[in-house]
């Protein structure tokens, strides 16, 4: 039978070591150096390797860590060219805004989930083909969260939520309240900029800014006309005298008809509550041709109103439940032979005290 190689129980041959202690003393040699020496060197060099190695790691990990903080608490700067285009590219897309409030201010809002689409889209893959440098690339759902938290920390976008009514709308504590805009969220900056499906963003990156400067450079325009007004031709100074009678007409015909929608409500609160108004968005703060929609439409009851409803029924049921307890209490007097202190009439009192006896026999039974 032949022997392992190793020997029995895998440990090496007599040949074997003495094949291992030849070539550690030519290595020692090589180094000149003895052979305990040598096994020292050899036993301090893996140990070095070894610490290297861990101290390697231990690096890696940390910097991953620092990453991941930076990413999760990167603190707002200003626009980095990568946010702009991103913004850029995201403000070119459907995402099915909507108007919100934010402290007075119409702003675009979107939600995340719709953002992240985009991202995923072709769209942005032949974008980024365009423009590789500054356009992230996205392949799976952590880069494009990623990604869509470069507008966050350039302040292009911003996560928001709603806030009810009394929230929204107080001013000094509470003391006055602001109309509620119908059909527009009023909304509160969160804290932390998560970037889950549902959540709502709003824009704070306007785009390119040449039409602001644009109207700018207009309404200066418009302003030297006017000062130079005593130079114009007599016909266009004539036509400017027509025109301004048209809007002054106008200005009228709006005032005739904010007194006659007043006058208009007031017949209707009282003939068919609670009143009709003409334009009712008039007043409101909505654009010009949602002031005008709808033509009419019903005041809308307060909800102090309500309340009050609420209480007087609330009383109610409670004075119900006051008389149910005192006629329990009649019926348990009754039964147990007590007169009752309330006043009936000799017949009607003996039907009612004859039906009650029998259906407190028919209890006992």
């Amino acid at each position: 039978m032949a022997t392992p190689p190793n020997g029995p129980q895998g440990q090496p041959t007599p040949q074997q070591l003495h094949a291992m202690r030849q070539q550690l003393a030519a290595e020692a040699a090589q180094h000149k150096m003895s052979i305990d020496q040598y096994i020292n060197h050899l036993k301090a060099q893996a140990m070095k390797q070894h610490a290297q190695q861990q101290q390697a790691q231990a690096q890696k990990q940390q910097e991953h860590a620092e990453d991941e903080q930076r990413v999760q608490n990167a603190e707002p700067g200003p626009p980095t060219p990568e946010a702009l285009a991103l913004a850029k590219f995201l403000r070119g897309q459907d995402l099915k805004t909507r108007t919100c409030i934010l402290n007075g201010q119409r702003k675009d809002m979107f939600k995340v989930k719709r953002a992240i689409r985009a991202l995923h889209s072709p769209a942005y893959i032949k974008a980024r083909s365009k423009n590789p440098t500054l356009l992230p690339e996205v392949t799976d759902r952590v880069t494009a969260e990623n990604t869509l938290k470069l507008l966050p920390r350039s302040l292009l976008a911003l996560r928001v939520s709603k806030i009810d009514s009394v929230e929204g709308h107080s001013q000094g504590g509470g003391s006055k309240t602001k109309k509620r805009i119908k059909g527009l969220w009023t909304v509160k900056i969160e804290q932390h900029q998560e970037m889950d499906d549902m959540e709502h963003y709003i824009w704070l990156y306007e785009g390119p800014q040449w039409k602001q400067k644009l109207y700018a450079v207009g309404a200066l325009v418009i302003l030297m006309a006017l000062v130079l007004f005593p130079l114009w031709p007599v016909k266009l100074r004539i036509g400017v005298w027509y025109l301004s009678m048209g809007m002054l007409g106008l200005i009228g015909l709006f005032f005739a008809m904010s007194i006659f929608r007043l006058i208009l409500f007031c017949v209707t609160l009282f003939a068919v509550p609670p009143g009709l108004w003409l334009y009712p968005n008039l007043f409101e703060d909505v654009g010009f041709f949602d002031s005008f929609r709808p033509v009419w439409g019903w005041q809308e009851e307060k909800k102090k109103k309500k309340g009050k409803k609420a209480a007087g029924l609330a009383a109610k049921g409670d004075d119900g439940k006051a008389k149910t307890t005192s006629s329990e209490k009649e019926t348990a007097g009754d039964a147990n032979g007590t007169p009752s202190a309330a006043k009936v009439t000799p017949a009607a009192g003996l039907r009612d005290l004859t039906s009650r006896v029998e259906e407190v026999e028919e209890d006992d039974d």
